[in-house]
């Protein structure tokens, strides 16, 4: 029996790096797990079946950020075929960086659409269903503190819009006892930036412990708020970045 056994949640972005560390994470502490893709099926269908496999249940949609019906869906979806809904983790997210008189609005409202409307409309769409107790987290960024480089003006500013918005829904939902967070990650090791890349050794230098850190380093804060010691944080960002912002 884990910790969030008789627990759904639903992880968008859920088939890869940081979203399919999560995903296998709440898994395993007992969680059904729904999880949303965009066009990596099969892996997301990978994740879903390490999951059946490890003894857990896991539910895959298709889902485009971008479309605000499909993410709204995704949760109906959720609740309609696994009865529930206890947990949502906004993780899906995209990033968009150059040189601030490179950026067009078009690449700008694409940005937004994804890393701040999509999260609005999950959490408007969780909230109709989420109980006492139930949890809205979201993966947010350490640029929100520093921005290590030029070129991440907007996607420290959609990243920014989100520790706003977890405060806002923190006190309009916290009568009901829905509790709402926001993890800022730092420099961690995943497809959109590897380790191994060739500016690696360069941004390994901005954290204090001088190393990237690991998706299921972020897995393990979304774990924590999901669960008991979580019960008591809402409307407050846990910082996961190695010292990157220090």
């Amino acid at each position: 029996m884990g910790e969030l056994t008789g627990k759904v949640a639903l992880v968008t972005g859920g088939s890869r790096g940081i979203g399919a560390a999560v995903a296998r994470r709440l898994g395993a502490d007992g969680a059904t797990v729904a999880l949303t893709y965009v066009s990596s099926a099969d892996k997301a269908e990978a994740v879903a079946k390490q999951i059946e496999a490890d003894g857990g249940r896991a539910l895959v949609i298709r889902a485009d950020n971008t479309d605000p019906a499909a993410v709204s869906g995704a949760v109906e979806r959720t609740v309609r075929e696994l009865g529930r809904l206890d947990i949502l983790v906004n993780n899906a997210g995209v990033y968009d960086g150059g040189p601030l008189d490179e950026m067009t609005v078009e690449r700008a409202d694409r940005l937004w659409s994804v890393n701040v409307r999509a999260v609005f409309v999950a959490s408007q769409a969780a909230a109709r269903h989420l109980g006492a107790g139930g949890r809205i987290i979201t993966i947010g960024s350490a640029v929100t503190e520093r921005v290590p480089a030029p070129g991440m003006t907007l996607y420290a500013m959609s990243k920014a819009a989100l520790t706003a918005l977890t405060k806002g829904m923190a006190r309009d939902l916290g009568e009901r006892g829905i509790l709402v967070t926001v993890v800022h990650g730092g420099l961690i090791d995943t497809d959109m930036n590897p380790a191994d890349s060739p500016l690696a050794p360069m941004f390994s230098q901005v954290p204090a412990l001088g190393r990237y850190g690991t998706a299921e380093d972020i897995a393990g804060a979304v774990a924590y708020l999901a669960g008991d010691g979580g019960r008591y944080i809402t409307g407050a960002a846990l910082t996961v970045d190695g010292g990157f912002a220090a």
